[in-house]
């Protein structure tokens, strides 16, 4: 019997989805994932076999941990500890830097442990045992032998490129994005843009706005919105670009910074999510005033020496501070808290 069980019910790869699969791929416990397929781990088992195959203690163990980290996953946790009475402990991942509404509130009050992802987050949140950064898996999101040819090799054309990435809504700034885009294309020619994920049924008519915008302005084949793009195939994309421009108004903590400074790509940031700490004061990444980042992008596009320093120090900062095993180290010692407790 498996001793841990981390959920993924999301069958979008989303922020999270990432954090699950870096931190899979790091651990080193007789573990199942619950859920949807994630790029680079072991085929997943449902739900339904998972609450089968809970039903006895492993090996050694007391109880199996269930590792939670959205709302539908945190249910699934409770009606298998409380309804069915299988011996599993509940551990959430908190990253929201806000107040949760009332039923997520709920769910989080019957967790066993939380883990929050920055000091800010554990604010929101009871029984919170550690906080833990997240991490990135610097091996898988590297920087690109020679970042020209690895544009080239995307087929986006122009010799370089820019690209925010996340959900199309206004919370993730798509349209803060394609207005800093439209001031700066027109003076760095060889530059394409891309807007990199999908846009919910609910957002459709802010995404056709946008792409009105920027077919009025004339850009419509250097700034394209190239939909979401596998999670297997995003290392390729971050290595290729020369800049990441995230300009969310709300994140709770944000990965694509961190994949993009893996991959040796700074970013030019609004202040969001834990962007200001993986910046370290400027060096890896700037954080700056939405109306600006148009500025902050084009004088870095201008400064091939500077961009250059910026870049080696992103994948520095990544690997020095933020690397996928830290994170499972540390999301490890609350595991066996748990388990030294109930032994």
């Amino acid at each position: 019997m498996p001793e841990l069980y981390v959920t993924n019910f999301n069958r979008n790869f989303t922020g999270v989805s990432a954090t699950i699969a870096g931190v899979v791929a790091a651990q080193e416990y007789d573990l199942a994932l619950v859920g949807e397929a994630l790029p680079g781990v072991a085929a997943p088992v449902s739900k339904r076999q998972a609450l089968a195959m809970c039903r006895a203690a492993p090996q050694g163990r007391a109880f199996s941990i269930w590792h939670v980290r959205r709302n539908t996953e945190m249910r699934a946790g409770i009606w298998a500890r409380d309804v069915l009475r299988r011996p599993v402990k509940l551990v959430f991942t908190s990253a929201a830097q806000r107040r949760h509404s009332a039923f997520p509130r709920w769910l989080i009050s019957k967790m066993d442990a939380v883990i929050a992802t920055t000091d800010r987050a554990a604010e929101f949140v009871p029984h919170v045992r550690a906080v833990v950064p997240h991490g990135v898996d610097t091996t898988r999101f590297a920087p690109a032998s020679n970042r020209d040819a690895a544009w080239s090799a995307l087929g986006y054309g122009g010799a370089r490129g820019v690209a925010c990435v996340g959900r199309i809504r206004p919370e993730k700034g798509t349209d803060r994005f394609v207005d800093a885009m439209l001031e700066v294309l027109p003076n760095v020619p060889d530059v394409t843009a891309l807007v990199i994920g999908k846009a919910g049924s609910g957002d459709q008519a802010f995404l056709a706005g946008l792409k009105a915008k920027v077919a009025e302005a004339g850009l419509a084949e250097r700034l394209l919105f190239v939909g979401e793009i596998d999670g297997a195939a995003m290392p390729a994309v971050m290595r290729a670009l020369s800049l990441l421009v995230p300009l969310p108004r709300y994140e709770g903590y944000g990965m694509t910074p961190l994949e993009a400074m893996a991959s040796a790509t700074p970013f030019v940031a609004s202040d969001a999510g834990y962007f200001r700490a993986f910046s370290a004061q400027g060096k890896a990444g700037l954080v700056v005033e939405p109306e600006n980042a148009a500025q902050e992008v084009s004088v870095l596009l201008s400064s091939p020496e500077r961009l250059a320093e910026m870049s080696a120090s992103a994948r520095r900062v990544a690997c020095d501070s933020y690397g996928i095993e830290t994170e499972a180290a540390g999301i490890a010692r609350v595991y066996e808290e748990l388990w030294s407790a109930g032994a």
